[in-house]
């Protein structure tokens, strides 16, 4: 039995970033090499050092919905909303605070143009719900939303483009893969210009990533599915990379579940979309990433059990040690990890 306890780091909470970094590449970068178990500390737009010509690095173009609404029942109760999974033009999941003051029927009242009506009740605070809306979703969400920001940010965003990354495309997340926001258009440039191929796939990013592991025993823990998707295009360019001996480098731990989640056993990517749930924690046997670019994550979140799989679980333990006693900045807004 694996333990969440076994995935536990001390993180004074002065380290955890409370706004991102200007400009985007200037984040500090720790560089871990597998092989010989070195960490280098670098800057990230320093990546191109680590790159080679005919790498493909794969990113994921999700664009992150302002998912988080709040709104009042005619009694003046007030309700907040965070979007989750859209089921159709008028329906989601959502995920609801207080969860008591939406139930069956009930209706919440967003603005003069959004009002919803819960329809269903699931776990942890999830409701199905209806809205009723005038005008086109998008641009009231835009007008009245705002980024799903984690819990443990506690400065309000100035510019919502800064939770976004530069190359997002396909509105549906709700939390953006933050990986990527430490890309500038100037360095992915550069990047493409040395020979590196970028492909893009698609993961809408769920509520799995506020959900904690709240049982002991790690298999016990159930994931929440999340939307992805991949295009014949870029399962053929991964197919044939694998088969000449480039390394697939995932950027994020977002990409990272599209690209495991679409492979065979046998390590072929098969295009298409659905859903997964996915859980990666050691002993998985990666079959399509060789590196992988990520940020520092939770304690006991199933996102450092992934980076255990990826590197073990001690010596992930042992980088996240290095991290807090070098001053790196965790989560969200905070450093990148390269891990070769």
């Amino acid at each position: 039995m694996m333990n969440k306890s076994d995935f536990y780091y001390y993180l004074p909470p002065e380290l955890i970033a409370q706004h991102p970094i200007e400009p985007r590449d200037g984040a500090k970068m720790l560089v871990y090499d597998r092989h010989n178990k070195q960490i280098n500390d670098k800057i990230f737009k320093d990546l191109p050092e680590f790159l080679h010509k005919g790498d493909v690095l794969v990113i994921n173009n999700t664009k992150v919905l302002p998912a988080r609404i709040y709104g009042n029942k005619p009694t003046g109760a007030k309700v907040e909303f965070l979007l989750h999974k859209r089921i159709n033009l008028t329906d989601w999941e959502v995920l609801a605070r207080p969860a008591r003051k939406a139930m069956i029927g009930d209706k919440i009242i967003f603005s003069d143009k959004l009002v919803a009506t819960v329809l269903q009740i699931g776990e942890d605070g999830i409701r199905t719900i209806k809205f009723d809306y005038d005008g086109i979703f998008e641009d009231i969400l835009n007008s009245i939303g705002e980024m799903p920001l984690p819990h443990y940010i506690h400065e309000k965003l100035k510019d919502k483009d800064s939770y976004q990354t530069v190359y997002a495309k396909v509105d549906g997340s709700s939390a953006a893969p933050t990986a990527g926001l430490h890309f500038t258009p100037e360095l992915i440039s550069k990047i493409k210009n040395m020979g590196v191929e970028i492909v893009e796939v698609l993961l809408h990013v769920g509520l799995g990533t506020f959900r904690p592991v709240k049982t002991e025993n790690i298999l016990d823990h159930k994931m929440h599915s999340e939307f992805y998707s991949v295009t014949d295009d870029v399962a053929s360019k991964l197919n044939l990379a694998k088969k000449e001996g480039r390394r697939i480098i995932a950027v994020g731990t977002t990409s990272v579940r599209v690209l495991e989640s679409a492979s065979t056993e046998s390590g072929v990517i098969l295009p298409g979309s659905g859903n997964t749930e996915i859980f990666i924690y050691p002993p998985y046997k990666f079959k399509m990433v060789d590196a992988l670019i990520t940020n520092f994550h939770l304690p006991e979140s199933t996102l450092i059990m992934l980076i255990s799989a990826f590197c073990g679980r001690e010596e992930t333990l042992e980088i996240y040690k290095y991290a807090v006693e070098h001053k790196y900045r965790f989560f969200s807004f905070g450093d990148a990890c390269l891990f070769l």
